[in-house]
């Protein structure tokens, strides 16, 4: 048995491969292919993390689900026009001048269904999305048909491939992401004006309509550039989740917005180095579940707005109110009977075991309760309206009123004097 190889020994090298392939990509060492989709995807995502930011706060989120699914049409129609001229149908840049034209269109559907009749937003976009991406089915079920479109690859722009990518596709992609997020920068200030409050825009002078369609547009650039790797129906995801997860964590636009852009980058840059590592993994479901990472991660961990904090808030509060509840309980003499507020009283040094208060607890005790009886006479008094709209049985009546207020009160009251009596 000395020739036997121990079992916990034995080398996963099939293991070791993958992650040294992974960190290959991370550091753009898998070639210039893989090193210019892992550029490309990541200026994408950061030009879709911001420009979906302003669709964020606008409350137009799925609009980019109409603009997107109205680019298939484009990509059929400039297919089937650069065949019959004798070209190359799976050319990118014809690809996305059709798809662009589509979107436009869609775009203008969109825009005048909701100025010109009666329709909501929402019900004007559910028209849109399912006509033009109806049509697009269409019209891949007639390219299927066509002796050059068998192998034509169309399907890859519903989800997205790099397999297969060439240099100017990969130029074409990350040149146009760089564009399209030089225009955000540009038109930063009357988009976030628009978005936040359109009514004061329009006094400042602001024209709402044309930010409005400048920001549609932006969309429709980012939709379009992100076809091949990302698809148009998880472009979609690339546009929102990198903003909603960035509002976790500030409540300041600019911030949310530069948030926004360096999670759709990381998003593009780790989800195509996943794919480049890996190549039997699509890169666009990666970028998007990379991206729906970071989503988890800020609604878990936020400081401000988190999961995790939202839970110590509450905890908090809620040994606040033990605390209170048992120190009162003390002042009049009642047992307590709640393990919990027995514990914190323990652990404050304000009781024993056997739950009576300490030198310091009698002392909380009486200042809690002559607090609950300031605060009565406080809630009673009209000339005290405001500080009494402050009572949540927590707040201490020092930080409300001032030591001639509560001298003043506690002489209504009678008994020991003094703002800490």
């Amino acid at each position: 048995m000395a020739g036997v190889w121990p079992r916990h020994r034995s080398i996963n090298w099939r293991g070791l491969w993958a992650r040294a392939m992974l960190w290959d990509a991370l550091l753009l060492q898998l070639g210039y292919n893989a090193t210019l989709v892992a550029i490309g995807a990541t200026l994408l995502g950061i030009a879709a993390g911001v420009t979906g930011t302003f669709l964020f706060l606008r409350k137009r989120a799925l609009v980019s689900d109409a603009v997107s699914h109205a680019t298939l049409p484009g990509v059929g129609l400039a297919f089937i026009l650069m065949v019959a001229l004798g070209g190359d149908g799976r050319n990118l840049i014809g690809l996305l001048a059709g798809s662009a034209l589509s979107a436009t269109a869609g775009l203008m559907c969109l825009s005048w269904l909701t100025r010109r009749t009666r329709l909501a937003e929402d019900a004007a976009i559910g028209a849109v999305l399912s006509v033009f991406f109806g049509f697009g089915i269409v019209l891949l079920t007639v390219i299927q048909t066509m002796g050059s479109g068998r192998q034509a690859g169309l399907e890859g722009f519903l989800l997205g491939s790099t397999a297969g990518m060439l240099f100017s596709d990969a130029m074409i992609i990350a040149i146009g992401g760089a564009l399209t997020l030089a225009v955000i920068l540009l038109l930063r200030r009357p988009m976030t004006l628009v978005a936040f409050d359109p009514e004061f825009a329009v006094s400042r002078g602001v024209p709402v309509h044309r930010v409005d369609l400048a920001m549609m547009g932006l969309v429709m650039a980012v939709t379009v550039v992100g076809l091949k790797i990302v698809g148009l129906i998880l472009i979609v995801a690339l546009l929102i989740i990198p903003p909603v997860a960035a509002r976790f964590w500030s409540e300041r636009s600019d911030r949310v917005v530069l948030l926004a852009g360096v999670f759709g980058g990381l998003s593009g840059y780790v989800g195509a180095a996943i794919s480049a590592s890996a190549p039997n993994l699509p890169t666009g479901p990666i970028i998007v579940l990379v991206g729906f990472a970071l989503f988890a991660v800020s609604l878990l961990l936020a400081p401000g707005r988190g999961v995790l904090a939202a839970v110590l808030r509450h905890m908090r509060f809620q040994r606040r109110v033990h605390l209170r509840q048992g120190l009162l309980a003390l002042a009049q003499g009642q047992p307590i009977y709640e393990r919990l507020t027995l514990r914190l009283l323990r652990r404050a040094g304000l009781a024993r075991a056997d739950g009576v208060a300490t030198d310091e607890g009698r002392a909380r005790a009486a200042k809690a309760l002559r607090d609950e009886r300031r605060w009565e006479i406080v809630r009673g008094d009209l000339a005290h309206e405001a500080a009494a709209a402050l009572y949540d049985g927590l707040r201490d009546i020092e930080t409300v009123l001032t030591r001639d207020q509560i001298a003043e009160i506690d002489r209504r009251i009678g008994g020991p004097k003094g703002v800490g009596a």
